[in-house]
């Protein structure tokens, strides 16, 4: 009897992490990747003579990892190296500069001595409401296959649905916030988790604070870098015989009657597939660049895209200037930033900048005399216009004269740099217009309003950041792993 051919179009974290775990089940898979290699977002720039990991650079929620390398016979920390970090983040306000540390009891100190007694007191708090819906929500939502609203509120039961309650689910992430934070840096500061979701703090449910429990529960660093995650897992899929074909793009998905019969390479190459998973913004069918007829993959839905950026990848010669390996400057008036974002479609004014000091991982000091940096500022969607270098340039210098409060003198001139914007974005997702979440998760309902693995055509399959359970290096992983799971179900090894 033959295996069940499955083809997975898109090599980023979710279609790796499906590819292994059917791969490790005997599926017959075959993954088709555009770049020269798999990872996605997930990926490196040469920026002078150093690569720098340039797409996702905080690694949390571990134990998605760990559980898919279990599954399949492997153990995660003998292949990735991974190292805890004690200081989650260093924030900057000017002159004022505040750290995050793993150790909860740390970061409370910290607080007090920078906002004082009251303020510490509500952060931990915060932390333990936070962490009540973020596990509330864990088995209810995050790991469920197809959540909806009167599902998860019947498997939160009385104490899960308290705890929502509580913190007020119709509120948004702002003003849920304002009630532990009264220091309106620190509203900032947690405010920002609703942009690892690509949504506004004014716009995304209070339910998102659980992302600041998911930080503070833990980040790693990846020993040489974010990528060695995707190399990794292609390796293993590919040990289980496992087909991935890089530096191939599909054309088309083809279907006969209701159901996927092939797909079409550029080159006019068929493979026959008894099923499809599609690792890829789901903008790209709703908008047919893979055949009209997966138009109708998909309920129609009125959706906001999410944020885009700007991101600069450098190597700089090393600098004095106390880093640590994650950082974020602040500018003043938070709220303009989203609203020249997602109300004016224009690059904010007031940015707030991220830094990721790549060479610092166990150091805050340097021996090198050069380091990797990348660093960040949120943009809207708008890929798919002509883009404005002017307004970009004006954007690159906010940045650097924000940089330049905090004590963080730049020269340019010494710089190599590799710009990317959401228009180079918009060129590597289709479809999105730079759009590096799926849609923005805004109001209450937002959250299932993400598609599921499931789709309307009954052997395409659905994974990425821009499906349920969200975007994120561990979301997209999870949801890999629920279409693997779906695929399992309706479809036996052997036919």
């Amino acid at each position: 009897m033959a295996k069940k051919k499955i083809v997975i179009i898109g090599g980023g974290i979710a279609g790796l992490c499906a590819c292994l775990k059917l791969a490790h089940q005997g599926y017959e898979v075959t993954l088709i990747e555009k770049a020269s290699v798999v990872g996605g977002k997930i990926r490196t720039l040469l920026a002078g003579s150093s690569l720098v990991d340039s797409g996702p650079t905080v690694f949390t929620m571990r134990w998605v990892f760990e559980e898919l390398f279990r599954e399949c016979d492997e153990n995660f920390s003998q292949l990735i190296t991974t190292s805890p970090l004690p200081v989650l983040a260093r924030h900057f306000w000017g002159k004022e500069q505040l750290d995050l540390f793993a150790d909860q009891e740390l970061s409370a100190k910290a607080i007090e001595e920078f906002s004082g007694k009251k303020q510490a007191d509500l952060f931990l708090e915060f932390c333990r409401v936070s962490k009540k819906v973020y596990d509330s929500l864990e088995s209810a939502y995050i790991r469920a296959s197809r959540p909806t609203l009167p599902s998860m509120m019947s498997q939160l039961g009385l104490s899960g649905t308290k705890t929502l309650m509580g913190i007020g689910p119709f509120k948004n992430l702002w003003q849920s916030l304002g009630k532990y934070f009264p220091d309106p840096r620190l509203q900032q500061l947690f405010g920002r988790y609703a942009t690892y979701c690509g949504s506004s703090p004014f716009l995304a449910p209070a339910t998102l604070m659980l992302i600041s429990h998911v930080e503070m529960a833990g980040v790693w660093s990846i020993q040489n870098g974010m990528t060695q995650l995707p190399k990794t897992i292609a390796q293993l899929a590919q040990a289980r015989g496992a087909n991935i074909c890089c530096d191939s793009e599909v054309k088309r998905i083809v279907l006969s009657g209701d159901t996927v019969s092939h797909i079409e390479l550029s080159t006019g190459e068929i493979i026959a597939a008894d099923a499809v998973i599609f690792n890829g913004d789901v903008a790209a069918l709703r908008h047919g660049l893979l055949g009209d007829a997966l138009k109708s993959a998909l309920p129609a839905m009125s959706t906001v895209p999410s944020l885009s950026a700007v991101t600069w990848s450098v190597e700089a010669p090393s600098n004095q200037f106390n880093l640590s390996h994650h950082n974020v400057f602040f500018d003043q008036n938070y709220a303009s930033e989203f609203t020249d974002i997602f109300e004016q479609n224009q690059l904010p004014t007031k940015p707030t900048v991220y830094l990721c000091a790549q060479s610092r991982t166990h150091s805050e000091q340097l021996a090198e005399a050069t380091e990797k940096i990348l660093l960040l500022v949120n943009a809207p969607a708008n890929g798919n216009q002509p883009p404005s270098s002017k307004e970009i340039e004006s954007c690159q210098q906010k940045v650097f004269q924000l940089l330049g409060k905090s004590g963080f003198q730049i020269d340019p001139s010494t710089w190599k740099v590799v710009r990317t914007t959401p228009q180079n974005f918009h060129q590597l997702f289709p479809a999105t217009g730079g759009a590096l979440y799926g849609m923005a998760t805004h109001g209450w309902m937002s959250s299932f309003q993400r598609p599921s693995s499931i789709s309307n055509i009954k052997n395409l399959f659905l994974a990425g950041g821009s499906v349920h359970p969200g975007p994120g290096v561990p979301m997209a992983a999870l949801s890999g792993r629920l279409a693997a799971a779906t695929l399992m179900e309706r479809l036996p090894l052997i036919r």
